[in-house]
């Protein structure tokens, strides 16, 4: 089937950006990877030892709002960006272009696992964002769940510190010094994403997730939708009904129109 005109093409091709040869669709104008769950963890594995960093974004109709036209790799970062589905509009939306069914990989599923093999490791995380009085819960469930995780602490600035560069490099200066390997970054959508690429390098970070309200799962803060809620697509009014004076601009003035283009992303693919 042939798109309308005026719809943007979809790709799918091979990327060689230090992932290898992985499949990408262009939904919205984002690419989003395709890879399953062990895919992707084996990426942050590997590239938690080498020296080149990588970031890990998820990819929903938050994101497709805020980055319409891939901005954050077009800016030149010295960062790769791992861009996973996140949100049932953007999985079906990927196979319904491909033929094919990827699932669905939010921060919040995805950061036990990923904990659990920098464990392994013996690496050093810190936190960038949530609310400082999570400070002592985070300390207390690192040390339980992770014990051989180094566990930095969490920087939780005002936020006037952070959107000043003055701010931003002292804090990345003070990640460096301290040797840190790994960095969450929870500053929610665009500021988490457009943090890690003015400032992550800076860091020494080999790997930094843009996982959003995953600080707030880890602290107990926030709760979980249940799994069936989550694997209906419907995830999203779980989290609106927690939390509705925060999320309603986002879910029901700025995901209808994202939502519009990511349904008007080509129907047309190829094989990488």
């Amino acid at each position: 089937m042939v798109a309308p005109q005026d719809e943007e093409p979809s790709k799918l091709s091979p990327v060689s950006d230090g992932f290898r040869e992985i499949p990408t669709i262009v939904v919205g104008g984002t690419p989003v990877h395709l890879v399953d769950e062990a895919g992707a963890l084996h990426i942050v594995d590997q590239t938690s030892r080498s020296s080149r960093p990588i970031a890990v974004a998820s990819i929903n109709l938050d994101h497709i709002h805020h980055f319409p036209r891939n901005d954050l790799q077009a800016s030149g970062s010295a960062i790769d960006w791992l861009n996973l589905i996140d949100g049932a509009p953007i999985a079906k939306q990927v196979k319904r272009v491909t033929g094919d069914a990827f699932p669905k990989l939010s921060g919040s599923d995805l950061i036990g696992p990923i904990l659990d093999i920098l464990a392994r490791q013996q690496k050093r995380i810190a936190i960038v964002g949530g609310s400082p009085e999570l400070a002592e819960t985070l300390e207390d469930r690192f040390a339980a769940d992770w014990p051989t995780l180094t566990y930095l602490g969490q920087w939780a600035p005002a936020r006037e510190v952070l959107e000043s560069p003055d701010g931003s490099n002292e804090v990345a200066r003070e990640l460096r010094d301290l040797q840190v390997d790994v960095v969450l970054v929870c500053l929610g959508k665009p500021r988490q994403e457009q943090w890690i690429n003015r400032y992550g390098e800076q860091t020494g970070a080999t790997v930094l997730l843009a996982f959003g309200a995953v600080v707030d799962f880890l602290a107990g803060s926030v709760s979980r939708a249940p799994a069936w809620i989550s694997n209906s697509g419907f995830e999203w009014a779980w989290r609106l009904l927690l939390e509705p004076r925060r999320l309603a601009k986002r879910y029901l003035v700025q995901g209808p129109p994202a939502y519009i283009r990511v349904r008007r992303s080509s129907e047309l693919g190829t094989s990488a």
